[in-house]
């Protein structure tokens, strides 16, 4: 089940969008010249942005295997940007076939590819949305038809929230969807950080600016509180490749080029 909410023709390609040059740091083809060129000059700027695009990519698959191993059959993936396999219902129906996966996303270029990447069972569904307006989001139809908020949901907020502006209150955002929960849930969440590039961010910001979303980068102090109401699990928010790792520890030279932390807590 896909709603794409509006035409395709609608995708904006005057400007870059971060779900698409996201989709060039991990080496993706679904984006246009414009993504490519704003993407290529933050790499630039800060080279660390391809490993750490793609270890946050890694967190996200370890992050839905420990879901799916802790009784989780729901979830409901916010921001879930251009479709790279393997994706969140890939993962988690490989491990157990009845998980129901509910994809967001507010670009139409997502909604363009759900159908063939994103949708292709009755146990996933898609529609366009934005994170800003979270209560549309459980209110959606798509929503009903996939979630049973009587039983433990996960919800994915990765990558998304350094989209969100202050002003636009992410505690407040992450609120609303936590107190739909009901006990047992989980929140699974990323967010990339200034703290190992500092000097570097001012400029990537400037780029970003340009782009249909700013990037807004937090210290480790500002993201930990979106876990309110939430049990932070072991090993707490750390650097993506530190969360639970199924391979080799990185060196230390090569985490210090990982600009993003993540973290899973469970409600109750």
């Amino acid at each position: 089940m896909t709603d794409q909410g509006f035409p395709a023709e609608q995708i904006d390609t005057g400007r870059p969008h971060p779900a698409r040059m996201y989709d060039f740091y991990l080496g993706g083809w679904d984006n246009y010249e414009v993504d490519r060129e704003a993407a290529q000059r933050v790499i630039d700027v800060v080279p660390d942005i391809i490993p750490s695009a793609r270890a946050n990519r890694d967190f996200l698959r370890r992050a839905v295997g420990f879901l799916v191993d802790n009784g989780i059959r729901q979830i409901i993936d916010i921001g879930t940007g251009i479709p790279t396999s393997p994706n969140t219902h890939e993962v988690a129906q490989a491990a157990s076939a009845d998980v129901r996966v509910a994809y967001v996303d507010n670009d139409p270029i997502v909604a363009t590819h759900a159908g063939a990447r994103l949708t292709g069972s009755g146990n996933t569904g898609f529609f366009l949305a934005d994170v800003r307006e979270p209560r549309n989001i459980l209110d959606h139809p798509t929503i009903s038809e996939l979630i049973d908020f009587d039983q433990p949901v996960a919800v994915l907020l990765v990558a998304v929230l350094h989209f969100i502006t202050d002003a636009e209150d992410p505690a407040a955002i992450v609120a609303t969807l936590r107190d739909a929960l009901p006990d047992g849930s989980y929140l699974v969440l990323s967010h990339a950080t200034a703290d190992f590039h500092g000097g570097s961010f001012p400029e990537v910001s400037k780029i970003y600016n340009k782009a249909t979303a700013t990037m807004n980068v937090r210290p480790h102090k500002e993201i930990e509180p979106f876990f309110d109401g939430f049990t932070l699990l072991e090993p707490g928010l750390v650097q993506v490749p530190l969360w639970r790792p199924d391979t080799a520890l990185p060196e230390p030279a090569e985490l210090s080029r990982i600009g993003f932390y993540g973290g899973v807590g469970r409600k109750g």
